[in-house]
């Protein structure tokens, strides 16, 4: 892992990083030996404090956006729980997904604000969650992954509309298109497939792009950054073959 982020976004309020799979945004009780953490390590390369204003999963990569002060953050936060800000994912998924829908389906928290796991008595009630999803690429590729002698795989753009723990790759579970990749909710014979023969041993998850107001001016603002290398030696695989209609 490079040890230097890649900043794609700084003015006086905010960085944004694109920040690579496998790394946490902050310590945290769900993996407890990790030792490397995208806010401080921020904070070591710009030598300002920064404040974190939303997630990523640890095994997403891309957009992750930081304030240089507390109001700031505050004032961004705000943003997304009142859900002013349009954040856009690409995710490559198992099957051919329709050509666009939006996944409307009720999910429960399965981590507390301190990050711990919630279940049986604990368990939370289930609250509104949607996602949009509009399909970008489509692939047939010759391997009989699954009982199928071909493998069907997309390419994705995905947007959530509500901030739900895990929402996209929950609701892309739920319509049966789990992303490649993902060991909690995907399928583990197409993940086998892409880190045997495609060598990707990562969910295939990025953020994309943010828009939202900027915090001292007021002014929409779009930041966006390209999948990194890993994503898209995936995506180069996959295009050696033609690609196909629903």
């Amino acid at each position: 892992m490079n040890p230097y982020l890649n900043i794609v976004y700084q003015d006086e309020a905010l960085v944004a990083i694109n920040k690579p799979s496998g790394l946490l945004v902050h310590r945290s009780p769900i993996d407890k030996r990790e030792t490397r953490f995208a806010i401080q390590e921020l904070r070591n390369q710009v030598g300002r404090y920064v404040y974190p204003v939303h997630r990523l999963d640890k095994p997403t990569s891309g957009l992750l956006l930081f304030a240089f002060s507390t109001e700031v953050a505050r004032s961004v936060s705000q943003q997304f729980e009142a859900r002013a800000v349009q954040k856009i994912y690409h995710a490559v998924i198992r099957g051919h997904a329709p050509d666009s829908c939006i996944i409307d389906h009720p999910l429960q928290d399965e981590v507390d604000s301190t990050g711990n796991r919630l279940g049986g008595s604990r368990a939370s009630p289930m609250r509104e969650a949607q996602t949009s999803l509009k399909t970008l690429r489509r692939w047939s590729v010759p391997f009989a992954v699954d009982r199928y002698p071909t493998a069907r795989y997309s390419l994705v753009s995905v947007s959530p509309h509500t901030g739900r723990h895990r929402q996209i790759r929950r609701h892309l579970k739920h319509i049966a298109h789990p992303i490649v990749g993902d060991t909690r909710y995907g399928k583990g014979t197409h993940n086998r497939f892409f880190r045997d023969v495609v060598t990707c041993h990562r969910l295939l998850l990025a953020s994309v792009s943010l828009e939202l107001s900027h915090p001292l001016s007021g002014q929409r603002m779009v930041i966006h950054a390209a999948p990194d290398s890993s994503f898209t030696r995936a995506l180069e695989w996959l295009d050696e073959y033609p690609a196909t209609q629903g």
